[in-house]
């Protein structure tokens, strides 16, 4: 499993650069108007981790498969897309089927790139968008929420259950506050607050694309946009979709680590949104090693071992028995399975063990 996050933002303050860069594809037309971005881009790239290259010389594994981030390219919004204005409908149906959401916001000053309200103001931006995602999600759950009332007085009891998380989010958006903030703790209820499919419930990145010039400090632009951040609990990253598309031309990692320094930066834009997007969504990896093939996975943070078996295939997660867990720091430090082993650190688990990240595991199951 990976994740799937949806670029969002105004008309030109550069999603399909970022998207084209992010990928190393031109698949997305970037161009200096609204909506050259039309039907949704989607490019996987594969996420970074050096622990894969030591397993890999560990056990000699022919190869090596990376686990997957998704990025969806959505068409710029304008306000009045929870109206249908512009491409509005498409674009709100867009994002329901990501799992998070990269908004990007323009940070740089250009005169040959117009801004859709004549300047430059990261944060009334990300206010556009955030408002018209609010009042989708209001008016989606005013529908919804009168018959819900109505089943709940007939004593239904699964509508007593939607209804008690439904409405703290009427609530929070009738006061302009997005649906996220009413999100509720309980496992259960949680569950059922993620039918309710918010487009304000998904947990947003901010991206601050910034000129070259400021790509390794940020700018003021950039501190407005982290404050805002900080203040809903958000996260952000500076980077610069122009640097980061000169980066993409560069298949040598040596030249690309020279380009990098000589700008005063230690990765690239790509692994910074990475890390990022993982702690946003709670994201851990799990490892599968041996000589064929030394193969990262993606779970949830808490995951139980039979829900990780299950991201493997569903069969693993039926029929599981036991999983054999080593820690990655012993697999290496004793050279593989049969060391760690030897030594006591290959370890016994059954359903209820919550997997960490960086475990090295065989699942043992039976169909």
């Amino acid at each position: 499993m990976g994740f799937n996050c949806g670029i969002v933002g105004l008309p030109n303050v550069g999603k399909s650069t970022l998207f084209n860069a992010l990928t190393s594809t031109v698949n997305a037309q970037a161009a200096n108007y609204p909506f050259c971005t039309i039907e949704p881009n989607v490019g996987r790239v594969a996420v970074p981790d050096h622990r894969l290259a030591v397993l890999q010389k560990i056990d000699a594994a022919q190869k090596v498969v990376p686990t997957q981030l998704e990025f969806v390219d959505i068409a710029g919004l304008v306000k009045g897309a929870s109206k249908g204005e512009g491409l509005g409908n498409q674009f709100l149906a867009n994002i329901r089927e990501v799992d998070a959401i990269i908004h990007v916001l323009r940070c740089f000053e250009d005169t040959d790139v117009v801004h859709v309200e004549g300047s430059v103001d990261p944060v009334r931006d990300a206010a556009t968008v955030e408002t018209e995602l609010m009042l989708a999600d209001l008016e989606s759950l005013e529908k919804r929420i009168v018959p819900m009332r109505k089943k709940a007085q007939a004593g239904d009891k699964e509508a007593k259950a939607v209804l008690a998380v439904m409405e703290p989010a009427l609530t929070a958006l009738q006061e302009g506050k997005p649906a996220r903030l009413a999100r509720p703790d309980d496992v259960e209820a949680v569950r059922l607050f993620d039918q309710l499919c918010l487009l304000t419930a998904k947990p947003v990145l901010y991206v601050c694309n910034v000129d070259e010039a400021s790509a390794a400090t940020g700018n003021a632009y950039a501190d407005q946009v982290a404050a805002l951040a900080q203040a809903q609990g958000n996260k952000s990253v500076v980077i610069s979709a122009a640097i980061e598309a000169e980066v993409a031309q560069l298949t040598d990692a040596a030249e690309q680590a020279e380009f990098l320094g000589a700008l005063g930066l230690t990765e690239t834009g790509l692994n910074r949104i990475i890390k990022a997007g993982y702690d946003l969504l709670g994201l851990e990896t799990f490892f599968t090693s041996g000589p064929k093939e030394s193969h990262a996975w993606t779970m949830k943070r808490g995951t139980k071992a039979p829900g990780a078996a299950g991201v493997i295939h569903s069969d693993f997660e039926k029929g599981f028995i036991r999983a054999e867990v080593i820690a990655f720091d012993d697999y290496v430090r004793f050279n593989g399975e049969s060391g760690a082993r030897e030594n006591g650190k290959l370890r016994q688990e059954g359903k209820a063990y919550v997997m960490q990240d960086g475990d090295v595991v065989h699942f043992l199951f039976n169909v």
